[in-house]
């Protein structure tokens, strides 16, 4: 409920921190026509530190893959500058292990891409108004994000590791397969049982979820 004392007619101020151009100046210009969104953009969390120390947002709309940046080093540095306002992080795709991270940093929902623009504006209106926002594929996080068990770090075998390894420097399986001295077959094999420890179905999140959660191991 909001109380009397609060400006009810001024608008929601939302930054969205995405690296790709043309979804971040498409998502703010289509936003900015309802006149309760005023949305600026910008392209890495750097350049958002800086447009947040010099004025005031409401609402952060933070994507998860940055490139060389990931949305969990966000907060930390965001709350260490005074940062007090609300973030909700709009995404492709992140892992169950990554979007418990998130919930326990702080973040107050998480939009994937894949859904509708009012349906964007709606979790907007709902971050910024003090609720929470969660993609249904993540509905079971939301019972409570605290409490959450963390997926257990898989430990990976001497064979997986080297295959990971190589996987992460862009060999295909016939060339994992040569170095290894072993067969394609065995390599797809391999793969398959990474993707079911680590909880991905694609080489490309394979990658994404090594490099973020499980560089330790190799």
């Amino acid at each position: 409920m909001i109380p009397v004392t609060e400006p009810v007619n001024r608008p929601i101020r939302a930054l969205l921190i995405d690296d790709h151009a043309l979804f971040r100046q498409s998502v703010a210009q289509s936003l900015a026509a309802d006149p309760n969104l005023c949305v600026e953009h910008c392209a890495s969390i750097r350049e958002a530190l800086t447009l947040l120390s010099q004025r005031t947002f409401d609402l952060v709309l933070l994507d998860h893959d940055l490139g060389a940046e990931r949305a969990s080093q966000f907060l930390p540095a965001a709350r260490q500058i005074g940062y007090e306002g609300r973030v909700l992080v709009v995404t492709a795709w992140v892992s169950d292990t990554e979007a418990r991270r998130l919930l326990r940093q702080g973040v107050n929902g998480i939009f994937l891409k894949q859904g509708e623009l009012g349906e964007l504006a709606a979790a907007i209106r709902t971050v910024a108004a003090g609720g929470s926002w969660l993609d249904r594929s993540f509905a079971a996080l939301g019972e409570d994000p605290a409490a959450a068990p963390q997926a257990a770090a898989p430990a990976f075998n001497d064979r997986q590791r080297e295959v990971l390894r190589f996987v992460l420097e862009g060999l295909s399986n016939k060339e994992i397969a040569w170095r290894l001295q072993i067969s394609e077959s065995y390599v797809k094999a391999i793969l398959q049982s990474l993707f079911q420890k680590t909880g991905v179905r694609t080489r490309g999140q394979l990658v994404r979820v090594a490099v973020e959660q499980y560089e330790d191991q190799l």
